[in-house]
């Protein structure tokens, strides 16, 4: 019996991966069938090199992993070599942040439970501790002060960031230029699908996929905003219109999408630069410039000219097909969150105007002061009550020698 068990699960252990490998076969076979990705009588062999041209391949797509990760290494020496430096020159200035006294019990709440807890938290939290409820709160406020990144980490994420931007839309600039799909949008479409892939346009996308690529394996270590699950959306919904588009030879219109993004961008890095800097009146100046540049290409260019080129001019050349449906869906996404960065974007743009307010970017996490008048003004109590009751202690009087910091 020992050896007809031992027969089957062999036989099963074989048997297994080879189930496996054929359904992934058949799977992959279903999701690259020429009806998915090309107009009725068109296909993968429409796009085979022939007569010294060159087409646009999935398999090219692979070199943008080591780009991500050269992105990953230059980032690194950059930020180091060139924006420390530059932030040091603009007079970039580290906000002193008073570190919270290590305490077990309120550690295991901040890292278990909440990190902003309830006032009857708070409350309950001061027998454990000794602390009063003022001083709980002190706490927890410079705890989360901590995990907040610094004004260093900020300004030189968006110098890397701005340097990229401002050289992708030059090259982008210059590699479409000449092009006459700039000019007229219908000629992105002429000849489709077979359009020879040009040196520019090969590098300007395993560029443009490697750099986002790169955002996506330093997500983890990058400065998290409010709209961080927004941004996530907006990198992979980019990286697979750059793929899709790729495969499936709608270059033209890839680098015309990718132009208009990186259009505005780099002015909304340098904005956060000067930011960060106290630069405040050139922050406003090209913030006001990044709003309007902004709505112009994401709010008008980018929906009734690329996406109407995209969605309506196709169906009068060949049938309505997946892959046209699933490139407009990845538009209809970018375009969504265009929609909602542009209200915020606005709301800080008129509250500037009218108000002459510091411009503040409404994603980021402030720090919490400890210099606030409620504790200012609860020092001061806390500092009359030492001298008139000597040492106090959990919100009591201690009547002894012993005398003990409030924190």
């Amino acid at each position: 019996m020992r050896c007809y068990s031992s027969v089957g699960s062999e036989w099963k252990s074989w048997i297994s991966p080879l189930i496996r490998w054929q359904m992934l076969s058949e799977l992959s076979e279903w999701f690259w069938q020429e009806r998915l990705w090309f107009p009725e009588g068109l296909g993968w062999a429409d796009l085979e090199d022939r007569d010294g041209r060159v087409y646009a391949k999935a398999n090219d797509l692979w070199v943008a992993l080591p780009i991500a990760l050269v992105f990953l290494i230059i980032r690194q020496i950059f930020e180091r070599t060139v924006a420390t430096p530059l932030a040091s020159l603009l007079g970039v200035k580290e906000t002193v942040r008073l570190k919270a006294r290590h305490n077990p019990t309120l550690e295991s709440y901040y890292c278990n439970i909440t990190k902003n807890p309830t006032q009857s938290s708070i409350a309950s939290l001061c027998k454990p501790t000794g602390y009063s409820e003022r001083q709980v709160q002190r706490w927890f406020r410079r705890r989360r002060n901590q995990d907040r990144p610094s004004l260093l980490k900020k300004f030189r994420e968006a110098s890397w960031r701005f340097t990229f931007y401002l050289l992708a839309f030059i090259a982008g600039l210059a590699a479409l230029i000449d092009k006459p799909w700039l000019y007229d949008l219908k000629e992105m479409w002429q000849g489709f699908p077979v359009l020879t892939l040009l040196p520019s346009q090969y590098w300007y996308y395993m560029i443009e996929l490697g750099f986002y690529g790169s955002l996506l394996f330093s997500v983890a270590s990058d400065v998290k905003r409010k709209d961080f699950k927004e941004q996530i959306v907006h990198h992979v919904a980019t990286i697979l219109l750059i793929s899709f588009s790729w495969c499936v030879n709608y270059i033209r219109a890839g680098t015309l999408i990718m132009l208009v993004h990186d259009s505005s961008d780099y002015l909304l890095e340098s904005a956060k630069m000067f930011n960060y800097a106290g630069w405040r009146n050139a922050c406003n100046y090209i913030f006001i410039v990044f709003a309007a540049i902004f709505i112009v290409t994401r709010l008008v260019i980018f929906p009734f000219w690329i996406i109407y080129c995209t969605w309506v001019y196709p169906v009068t050349i060949y049938e309505p097909f997946f892959g046209y449906y699933f490139f407009n869906g990845l538009l209809m996404i970018l375009q969504c969150l265009h929609v909602f960065w542009a209200v915020l974007i606005i709301r800080i743009a008129i509250r500037f105007l009218t108000n002459n307010e510091k411009v503040d970017d409404e994603r980021s996490d402030k720090d919490e002061t400890d210099e606030s008048e409620e504790e200012e003004e609860g020092e001061a109590e806390d500092k009359k009550d030492r001298k008139k009751n000597g040492p106090v202690q959990n919100g009591h009087a201690v009547h002894n020698n012993n005398h003990s910091k409030t924190e």
